[in-house]
């Protein structure tokens, strides 16, 4: 069935009449075609779209031995995008995940020229349109079709252009967030010499386009600057259909072409297509299970590249459905890594006009999108940003990256692109040195805040089965702790406070606000007495860090903060100027002394005056992201999202003390972890120190960068800094242990660690690392150009 999909899109694109096919004025059905034959009353799983992802997702699952599976499009089959696609398959791509999908794609689709009488238990419907999807106590029942209704347990939803609008008319809401725009690319007759079938695909970034042999002539389009976007009020067409012809629009793509290929100036051009193509609010597509609704999945948005990864994504979505989890850690695609605030047509009309060109530019490190900015701010964003807050997005949060003293160049520092040392690195060291000398705030009010509680002991219950650590810990005590899968990776690293015996306060990373609600609520009993409210948007927070944090906190609340009277790792609700109920906590997420603050909306501004009047004569100022990250990683710190994921377990990176293995107390991953630990681990997270790097004339280390041991390839970072303490970059990573012949997985113990000589590749050139498995200790504050018995007298001056 699948290769049916695929011979019949190289049908269309190879067929000399293709073109006439492809005109809207031809679509008419024939009189002669049969009957619909009747719809099933139900099915194990409803798969709405015929386009390429669709088909694949029911090859796949009929691999995996699903069989009860019913595809359903509104068209004919191939009728979407799909159809009319350049058919470019490529492997070059920016995340791990992509290259992974679009190999496995290529591959496959070699595979199936060669494969013959498969027996999928698919059934095909054409012409068949579902209006809604059904959904009872949060899970899909069935579909809602103009012939009638299916029940089924899972519907999958690869509606391509029509995605979003199929979404939103569900019983319950799915939020999908994508948008149209037109997509052009020519056509033109056999060349006099015709190129042959095996001439390669060319891609020219810096003129936008694309270039590829077709029918002895050429197939050329690109991604504009200036992307027309469509159908933001929706739309009705059952079938995609050839948009009109725009030459002007086109221009500067065919100008692109004929520089690259003068002599094609004299080529009859046959068509010039124009294609609706849908894009997502970061160029990644769309997949996973909804968090709102258990059993409905999504697969779309495939940004101009469905014949590169369909059949990968396939792959991975059908993984999901049938084993819980898909094979490879495919968060950076999740639909959980969007909330509903990036659904809004107004936003991702601007975006994807934003997002389309990006398609072949050079991604600098950390680029911000320049659209749909301001959407979720702190009621201290207007104070910090007439401070001089550079500001970066995540999760549709602003968040402060560093604050540009006075008198610097603000035009120049914003337009900061490069992969050399940036402009913004002695501001980022100066709020560093502040942070370890003196006192700094950081507004970190974006981080994924969730309050449970309960009648009786069920709060702690549901969490100690859900959580690694062990919270049963007396009142005002955090923990840090991971929330595990059933393989012990993890789905979340948090922190969790327990204000009284019958409710805690959980603190996450800020895109896990969706993903993290959606685990916790997937795994509360339904008759409980349980109360889950994610409560984000009702506090401020702010990092008060360094040295002098215990002096102005001090001043403001009469309280004593030092060590004897405030431990670390506790949590009390306080006075801090005139605002009360501040929960205040002895941590700040990098290792260094301070305090985060929890302030209720309203104080926020009170509590952030007070702070900087009295931290004056300490010398405070604000810091923002940048040097957060330093200080982090400098301390070994490990981050979800980028250091681990769903793969990643607590005994790969150093954790096993935050695990309750020695408890006797159940909770998910458990079993898993104990095997591994009898077994031993195949990747250890390590720290490398370079050793021969010149910050000022080397390419910088930003992460994905390959390590190598004794000359052999054993991993890639996933984090790196520059310590202003070690006055060296740091990178974060997994290292593996092949077997150099067989390429065999070994287990890697400290041994192997220790005993290897290492080097980081930067753009192609290596450099000496020093491997470590624990944190630089104290030794290193020699470095400092103060010694801690200067401190005391430091005003920040």
């Amino acid at each position: 069935m699948f290769l049916r999909l695929l011979s019949d899109v190289r049908w269309r694109t190879a067929s000399p009449r293709w073109r006439s096919l492809s005109s809207s004025r031809h679509m008419t059905t024939s009189a002669a075609e049969p009957p619909p034959i009747s719809l099933p009353a139900q099915a194990q799983v409803v798969i709405c779209g015929g386009g390429i992802v669709g088909t694949s997702i029911a090859y796949h699952l009929s691999k995996l031995g699903w069989k009860d599976i019913v595809l359903l499009e509104q068209g004919r089959l191939a009728a979407g995008s799909t159809r009319f696609c350049a058919g470019i398959v490529s492997t070059v791509r920016h995340l791990s995940i992509e290259l992974k999908m679009a190999d496995y794609s290529n591959k496959l689709y070699e595979q199936l020229e060669q494969e013959t009488g498969i027996k999928t238990g698919v059934q095909i419907h054409e012409r068949t349109s579902i209006s809604h999807v059904m959904v009872q106590k949060g899970c899909v029942t069935g579909v809602e079709t103009d012939r009638g209704q299916i029940e089924c347990q899972y519907f999958v939803n690869c509606a391509g252009q029509w995605a979003y609008e199929l979404g939103l008319s569900s019983e319950e809401p799915v939020s999908i967030p994508l948008h149209g725009c037109e997509h052009f690319y020519l056509l033109t007759r056999p060349l006099k010499k015709p190129l042959e079938s095996n001439t390669p695909t060319i891609v020219d970034p810096d003129g936008r386009i694309y270039i590829r042999g077709w029918q002895g002539g050429i197939l050329s389009g690109g991604f504009e600057k200036n992307p027309k976007p469509i159908f933001t009020e929706g739309r009705n067409q059952l079938e995609i259909q050839n948009l009109h012809e725009d030459w002007d629009h086109f221009e500067p793509l065919l100008s692109s072409l004929l520089r690259r290929m003068p002599r094609l100036e004299a080529l009859e051009i046959m068509q010039l297509v124009n294609c609706p193509e849908s894009f997502t609010p970061d160029m990644r597509c769309i997949m996973g299970e909804s968090p709102t609704v258990q059993g409905y999945f999504v697969l779309a948005g495939m940004n101009s590249a469905g014949t590169s990864f369909g059949g990968g994504a396939g792959k991975y979505l059908a993984e999901w459905m049938v084993n819980g989890c898909p094979s490879e850690n495919v968060w950076p695609l999740d639909l959980k890594r969007f909330g509903a605030l990036q659904s809004s047509r107004t936003f991702l009309r601007h975006r994807v006009m934003e997002v389309m060109p990006l398609i072949y530019d050079l991604k600098v490190p950390r680029w911000d999108f320049q659209t749909g900015r301001q959407l979720r701010t702190s009621p201290l964003y207007d104070r910090l940003d007439a401070q001089g807050a550079r500001w970066m997005e995540k999760h549709g949060f602003e968040r402060p990256k560093y604050f540009v003293p006075p008198g610097k160049d603000l035009l120049a520092l914003d337009q900061s692109k490069t992969f050399y040392k940036p402009d913004w690195f002695d501001i980022v060291g100066s709020e560093v040195k502040c942070c370890k000398e003196a006192v700094c705030v950081i507004d970190m009010s974006s981080f994924t805040k969730f309050e449970i509680s309960s009648t009786g002991d069920q709060a702690l219950e549901f969490l100690q089965y859900l959580f690694s650590n062990d919270l049963d810990v007396p009142v005002g005590h955090i923990v840090h702790t991971g929330m595990l899968n059933e393989e012990g990776g993890y789905e979340n690293d948090c922190s969790i406070a327990r204000l009284n015996k019958r409710s805690f306060f959980m603190i996450s990373p800020t895109d896990q606000q969706v993903h993290c609600w959606a685990w916790l609520k997937k795994h509360m009993p339904n008759d409980s007495n349980l109360l889950l409210e994610d409560v984000t948007w009702k506090y401020t927070a702010l990092n008060l860090i360094g040295p002098r944090a215990v002096d102005v906190l001090s001043e403001l609340s009469y309280v004593p903060m030092t060590p004897e009277h405030f431990p670390s790792l506790f949590c009390k609700e306080m006075s801090v100027g005139y605002a009360n109920g501040i929960r205040v906590m002895s941590m700040t997420h990098t290792g260094e002394p301070g305090f985060m603050l929890y302030i209720p909306i309203e104080y926020a501004l009170h509590v952030y005056n007070e702070l900087m009047n009295v931290g004056q004569k300490y010398g405070i100022r604000n810091a923002g992201y940048y040097a957060l990250r330093s200080l982090r990683i400098e301390k070994f710190f490990a981050f979800w999202g980028q250091d681990l994921d769903t793969f990643t377990t607590p005994l790969e990176c150093g954790r096993e003390f935050r695990v309750k293995l020695d408890k006797g107390t159940d909770f998910i991953g458990r079993d898993a972890l104990m095997q591994q630990k009898q077994d031993g681990v195949c990747k250890r997270f390590t720290m490398f120190i370079l050793e021969d790097h010149d910050t000022d004339l080397d390419l910088w280390p930003w992460w994905g960068e390959p390590i190598y041991r004794n000359g052999h390839y054993v991993g890639k970072t996933t984090s790196s800094a520059y310590s202003y303490t070690l006055e060296r970059h740091v990178c974060l990573g997994f290292v593996q242990n092949f077997d150099e012949e067989t390429r065999e997985v070994l287990l890697v113990t400290p041994d192997f660690i220790n005993r290897g000589e290492y080097e980081i590749d930067i753009a192609g050139q290596r450099f000496q690392a020093k491997a470590k498995l624990y944190p630089f200790s104290s030794l290193f504050t020699q470095r400092r150009r103060k010694d801690e018995m200067e401190l005391s007298g430091y005003h920040g001056k």
